[in-house]
């Protein structure tokens, strides 16, 4: 009869010394395999009498179960171990630096970015709050809740990206970002937490053509004030205390009628050329005035659709693009420079 005891002792000695998940399976196989040492002691079973082998039976067994939870133990050991060494074998030295890149070969924020967190520190200072959304958003969201029916001529302003998710409803992604209006005001309305004055930036996408003034996958940041008496005075006063403080003191905006769907009235929002200063330029068309975005007093159906009580609260919004805002004050002549990662351009910004 073979011995178990000592086939155990050695098994797990072996077991103990497998330096490869290879080796311990060779050891499995050989101890626990169909034709292992402890398979060969089962078959020695029917020749014994039945008391000595239930005995005997129970003693394969519990060996077998050491056995196994020892192969597991060490296993997850060596697994971990040989994914450690792939991955240090893998490992890309990413902290070389490159004389393309300057003396300190480091590289620095893209300006869109360095935009987007000086816009949302201005606003902070202003006593707003920044708030993020999905990029990807279903056709409630992104067009009904703002007003903008199935078949709403609006819609053609914002012709976007559709994505086919097998959802229920139709996801799009993002053509501004007046969807996280939805969310934000929802979201009071459930907790309780009405006013709301936030900012919020974005990437959103829409099927443009990318020229000196336009880009498919822009950025984009408005602001949202829901509160208590809050009157067109508000919005006109807010935009230009922000223009004042990013541009400059000697930078004004002023309104002028426009038309949005989410907004009534709404008025598009100019600020001073940053070219010529109010002198008349090309790029101001000779007018003295640059278009930054659009803005108006939150229209009653949006409140209605997110179920904020018209009566007791008044709200406005404004948007304007980050990538544009980038432009006019770095002077920037073609828009699609901030995404053709051209060296000598990043180089100056």
């Amino acid at each position: 009869m073979i011995d178990v005891e000592v086939v155990e002792r050695q098994a797990m000695a072996e077991v103990g010394a497998a330096k490869t998940v290879a080796d311990l399976d060779d050891v499995e196989q050989s101890v626990l395999g169909k034709r292992g040492a402890l398979a060969a002691a089962h078959r020695q079973l029917g020749a014994m009498d039945p008391e000595q082998r239930r005995s005997m039976g129970r003693v394969l067994h519990e060996s077998r179960q050491r056995l196994e939870q020892a192969i597991t133990d060490r296993r997850v050991h060596l697994a971990a171990s040989e994914r450690e060494a792939a991955l240090a074998a893998d490992r890309l030295d990413l902290t070389e630096a490159f004389e393309a890149f300057g003396p300190e070969g480091r590289g620095h924020l893209h300006l869109t970015t360095r935009t987007r967190l000086e816009l949302e520190d201005t606003f902070v200072g202003m006593g707003f709050v920044v708030a993020e959304g999905p990029e990807a958003e279903t056709d409630w969201y992104n067009f009904e809740a703002l007003n903008i029916p199935p078949a709403h001529p609006a819609r053609g302003m914002f012709d976007t990206f559709y994505l086919e998710l097998g959802e229920p409803e139709t996801v799009v992604l993002r053509t501004h970002t007046s969807p996280v209006q939805i969310h934000l005001m929802e979201e009071a309305v459930r907790s309780g937490t009405l006013p709301i004055h936030a900012v919020i930036p974005g990437r959103c996408y829409r099927r443009d053509t990318p020229d000196a003034r336009h880009l498919a996958v822009f950025h984009q940041i408005e602001g949202l004030v829901v509160d208590r008496g809050i009157t067109f005075a508000d919005l006109a006063g807010t935009i230009e205390t922000f223009t004042g403080t990013y541009f400059g003191a000697d930078i004004h905006s002023r309104l002028r009628p426009a038309y949005f769907p989410f907004t009534e009235p709404s008025a598009e929002y100019e600020i001073t050329c940053t070219i010529c200063h109010g002198g008349g330029c090309r790029t101001c068309s000779g007018t003295g005035w640059i278009e930054l975005g659009g803005c108006g007093m939150v229209d009653p159906a949006v409140f209605d659709a997110v179920g904020v009580d018209r009566s007791e609260w008044s709200g406005f919004a404004f948007g304007f693009g980050i990538d544009r805002c980038a432009q006019m004050r770095h002077g920037i002549a073609d828009l699609r420079a901030l995404i053709e990662n051209d060296l000598r351009f990043l180089r100056q910004l």
